[in-house]
């Protein structure tokens, strides 16, 4: 097991004014036997600094340090890593036990029986020992990426490298196989990095989350961390689902003026604005609450567009009824309760759950507030990645 630095890292694609930055300056240490998942939109660089992490591509500039030797220089090879990728790399001519000992029998002098024990054993902890003789085309996918996950387990390396293992899957096996990874990773206690497009597993799997977008790290922390205290509006709207609703506006004394409604700022929010004219109000659908009449007087009107069904709740997209366009924002309600397309309700966004940014440089000014329980289980997580990160 190893611990990694990646120091000041930037990777450029193509020369002069052609080139374009992939990665931008990005400085980040992994402890020794933590889960780190890359997470960010498709072009954010997470696969990118993964690979580069591999030794599958080389910096532009900045170093990479796994253990105590900066690994520049070392091929993929040479660096003690396991990758598992997308799409499986299984050999089709080879059977199961063949795949899974094929990387110790090309790069160790462990015994015959040594190997196959290890790679019995492996299987076995795997659930896929009664494989053992079949061919990939034989497996189902989750049976192929079990297969995948093994054969990088049993070469016992110092880091897991995962670039979006589990995007081939289909739902529910996406959310078996993250139960899994989770439990190996667990009992393994093996440094592992994780790369996805996918904030569900991103918020499911990592012990921290390393937020991109367009090569920039946007923030680092633990997944509540990331999710309650999030660092910008692109954090706020990418983690989440559905995501954040985002209010633009302009402040006006104590109240901030919206497309359709007016939100009155407490003081604590007025402190944290600090002379700003424009701000996006940002509120999670499952924080506003819908009523059918008013009853504080701090609601607003607005008008059912569509509503999505899901079971147990419902996504209820709605319009403010003073509103110049046709945006919708987002609400979650209970689903049992009847709501009809084209309803009238009234829109109450709660003072304690809102977030206010910077309309200019998305940077957040002022965070929801958290009970006393919540606020300090998150206060210790802030701490550890505060130490964590560079």
């Amino acid at each position: 097991m190893a611990s990694i630095t990646i120091d000041d890292v930037t990777k450029r694609f193509g020369d002069g004014d052609e080139s374009v930055v992939a990665v931008d300056d990005v400085s980040l240490d992994i402890e020794d036997g933590e889960f780190v998942v890359f997470v960010g939109p498709s072009g954010s660089g997470k696969s990118t600094l993964m690979r580069i992490v591999a030794g599958l591509e080389t910096q532009s500039e900045g170093d990479v340090e796994i253990g105590d030797a900066i690994v520049n220089q070392l091929g993929p090879r040479a660096r003690d890593i396991a990758m598992v990728f997308q799409n499986y790399a299984l050999y089709p001519n080879m059977t199961v036990e063949e795949n899974m000992s094929f990387g110790l029998k090309m790069s160790t002098d462990m015994s015959a029986d040594a190997i196959e024990q290890t790679v019995t054993s492996t299987a076995e902890m795997m659930d896929i020992g009664e494989l053992l003789d079949n061919t990939p085309g034989e497996l189902s996918g989750g049976q192929q990426q079990r297969v995948a996950l093994g054969r990088a387990i049993v070469r016992d390396p110092n880091v897991f490298l995962m670039d979006e293992p589990l995007s081939n899957l289909d739902a529910k096996l996406r959310a078996e196989m993250r139960t899994e990874i989770n439990r190996l990773q667990n009992d393994l206690d093996v440094t592992t990095l994780y790369v996805t497009h996918d904030q569900t597993e991103a918020m499911t799997m990592g012990d921290r989350l390393v937020v991109l977008n367009y090569g920039e790290l946007q923030q680092v922390g633990t997944p509540l961390e990331c999710f309650y205290r999030p660092a910008n509006q692109f954090v706020a709207g990418f983690l989440g689902s559905p995501s954040m609703n985002f209010f633009e506006g302009h402040v006006e004394g104590g109240t901030l003026r919206a497309d359709g409604f007016d939100f009155d700022l407490t003081e604590r929010m007025q402190s944290s604005v600090e002379g700003r004219s424009n701000l996006v109000l940002g509120a999670r659908p499952e924080d506003i609450t819908l009523h059918d009449e008013p009853t504080s007087g701090h609601e607003f009107e607005a008008v059912v567009d569509v509503v999505e069904p899901m079971g147990s709740i419902s996504y209820v997209y709605l319009r403010a009824a003073q509103q110049d366009d046709d945006k919708t924002f987002i609400v979650e309600t209970d689903g049992q309760r009847l709501i009809s397309e084209g309803a009238e309700v009234y829109v109450e966004i709660p003072d304690e759950d809102v977030h206010l940014f910077d309309a200019a440089t998305g940077e957040t000014i002022h965070q929801r507030r958290l009970d006393a329980d919540a606020e300090i289980a998150l206060e210790e997580g802030v701490q550890t990645a505060s130490s964590s990160a560079k």
